[in-house]
């Protein structure tokens, strides 16, 4: 089974190709895309990534897709474009929270972004049904300092008010397929038609609308 896994919820993107056999995951490449190319590069960078290991979109056997929390943006694209390669193929997508993924990646129980405008995604992984919530400075460093080292981080500025927190490189597309094994095995995909980006807010399009006038 070949797998084609889709991050561009951060800063940089990455794509990330890998082989399923006997239940074991073995990640063949991952390519990383700059930010503010995604649009443009995402789709190229995969055929490209596909065709270097003499497969295609048609064989792929599932789509992992990180659905946020993060760049607006970058989810749109993502999902746009995990669900436009897997609708003609009728190929299943798997979309996991880039929050999980980066508790995953550092073995803790909760992890954190940082969500701009002096707030903090936090997702709490501790008990079977996950929280992730978007936070104020104040109501994150209370949550970090009580966390401590079982909070992951991957960020400069996040790390700066969570000291204690243990510290990460970034999650990639090759950590969304480790973490996504389990879901796998199990063939527990998402419903494409009515996936939709983990945002945790509003977007900007909508905190700063303008009101519309009544209808006279």
């Amino acid at each position: 089974m070949i797998l084609l896994s889709i991050d561009t919820s951060g800063p940089t993107g990455t794509v990330g190709l890998a082989h399923l056999l006997n239940n074991q995951l073995d990640v063949l490449a991952q390519t990383a895309l700059p930010g503010k190319t995604y649009s443009a590069q995402l789709v190229p960078t995969i055929v490209d990534l596909l065709a270097a290991h003499s497969s295609t979109i048609a064989g792929l056997a599932a789509i992992v897709v990180t659905s946020g929390p993060g760049s607006f943006t970058g989810i749109r694209i993502a999902l746009s474009a995990a669900k436009g390669l897997a609708e003609p193929h009728g190929t299943p997508i798997l979309a996991v929270s880039r929050l999980a993924v980066l508790a995953h990646k550092a073995n803790t129980q909760a992890a954190a972004l940082d969500a701009s405008r002096h707030e903090f995604y936090l997702g709490d992984f501790s008990n079977p049904t996950p929280i992730e919530s978007l936070l104020t400075s104040d109501s994150f460093l209370a949550r970090a300092t009580s966390l401590a080292n079982n909070l992951a981080v991957c960020e400069a500025s996040v790390h700066a008010i969570a000291t204690a927190a243990t510290r990460v490189e970034p999650p990639t597309a090759a950590d969304a397929l480790q973490f996504a094994l389990p879901r796998l095995r199990a063939r527990d995909f998402n419903n494409a038609v009515t996936l939709d980006g983990n945002y945790l807010r509003r977007s900007d399009a909508e905190i700063f609308a303008k009101p519309q006038a009544p209808q006279p």
